[in-house]
């Protein structure tokens, strides 16, 4: 036993320590506000998926929904950190909740922490496939942000960048200090430089999308009809020239490209599909590190309240796209579009006039900065409604071993 009470130290966005219950918590709202499926089918005759980046945002969304919604078993894949001197990461807690739910459900979905970007880590997910689930795998869901990656082939490791392509950008953003006062300022960006561009498409496009395909393909492991998504955003013109524009824009129209080449490929192959589903913004471990973003996020609540769609909404919706719930909505470049609620000319107009107005003196009537601030904190399990963060709790938490 290693009870404690776990304390919310932060470093502006980023917390030292995360909260176990804070975070069983949040995976057990997520999974409740999951529409129950229409029907219901014997779990040997479940669809077997393999979700890549399952632990957090958008793919801790695309596990749960399908897990409650789709009624998937199968295999989740991550790359987090096992409590020692600190608490686990977030993510860890995160998943052995999310596989005490699936367990409690009758689920079969086995959950594996290691690097994704290895062959180690394609064999052993091909291996349980064949072994554990009939040998066929019917979706595979890629959500994947890291800061890094190195090619199981040639060895060599790869670092993504937030730079502008071209010329350096300056844009707007928001801080809090110590003592969590909110402030807006501006920060400049440098523009890429030398392989930077080369460097980001190389861990964020769709190299490794296509590698996992490809294993799994060659190991006769894609079921006729498989289907694959490859997460994405997109976001608005005040945060293109850095995200859109940028290198990141790069990977993600690397990205695109990979999922028409896929999808052609697929169509022939299994009479599959491949496709990126564009999620709309939010608040995410990955998104806060990009300049701009906390402060266009949170003038673009101020603006639409509780007319945000949070990621488990919108990744029920994608669920029930791919499992033919609801009809494949796709944009004239192939995209499920889950971010229109977004990118409405209204939406985007009334933010646009916020950001061009937002000072440090006037920011708490144009942001919703307290909805932003609960938000960044319950990443890590904390400002979690109905969790007693002055007593201890048990942070020695064990990765989810898989039922026999």
């Amino acid at each position: 036993m290693s009870e404690r009470i776990v304390s919310s130290r932060s470093r502006g966005f980023l917390f030292l320590d995360s909260h176990p219950a804070g975070c069983a918590r949040l995976v057990e709202d997520m999974w409740q506000a999951v529409p129950e499926p229409a029907q219901s089918s014997r779990s040997d005759e479940a669809p077997v998926a393999l979700v890549i980046g399952s632990s957090s945002g958008y793919g801790l969304a695309a596990t749960i929904a399908g897990l409650a919604r789709a009624g998937i078993r199968g295999i989740g894949v991550s790359f987090e950190k096992a409590p020692a001197r600190r608490t686990g990461t977030a993510g860890w807690y995160r998943t052995a909740a999310t596989a005490e739910l699936a367990a409690k459900a009758g689920q079969d979905f086995v959950f594996l922490n290691g690097d994704a970007f290895s062959n180690e880590m394609k064999d052993q997910v091909a291996d349980l496939i064949k072994q554990r689930f009939g040998g066929r795998l019917d979706y595979l869901v890629y959500s994947v942000a890291a800061p890094r990656r190195t090619d199981p082939d040639t060895g060599v490791t790869y670092a993504s960048v937030l730079k502008p392509i071209g010329e350096a950008y300056r844009t707007k953003t928001l801080v809090f200090d110590g003592d969590g006062v909110p402030e807006v300022t501006s920060v400049e960006t440098g523009p890429a430089e030398g392989d930077d561009i080369q460097q980001t498409v190389a861990v964020m496009g769709g190299t490794d999308w296509a590698r996992w395909i490809d294993h799994l393909a060659g190991r006769d492991l894609l079921a006729q009809g498989f289907k694959t998504v490859a997460l994405s955003y997109i976001g608005s013109p005040l945060t293109a020239a850095i995200y859109r524009q940028g290198t990141i824009g790069a990977a993600k129209a690397h990205l695109e490209q990979n999922a028409r080449d896929l999808n052609d490929w697929l169509a022939k192959e299994v009479g599959g599909c491949a496709l990126t589903s564009v999620n709309g913004a939010a608040v995410t471990q990955s998104s806060t590190a990009i300049p701009g973003i906390a402060l266009y996020v949170g003038l673009l609540r101020g603006v639409l309240e509780d007319e945000m769609v949070p990621p488990i909404d919108q990744l029920t919706q994608l669920w029930d796209q791919l499992t033919g719930t609801a009809p494949l909505d796709v944009d004239d470049e192939g995209r499920v579009r889950l971010d229109t609620w977004e990118l409405t000319p209204a939406v985007q107009e009334a933010v646009a006039e916020r950001w061009q107005t937002a000072t440090t003196a006037n920011i708490p009537t144009l942001a919703d900065l307290d909805w932003f601030t609960v938000q960044v904190r319950q990443l890590y399990g904390f400002a979690v409604p109905g969790i007693d963060y002055a007593a201890p709790v048990e942070t020695d938490v064990p990765w989810p071993r898989p039922t026999t």
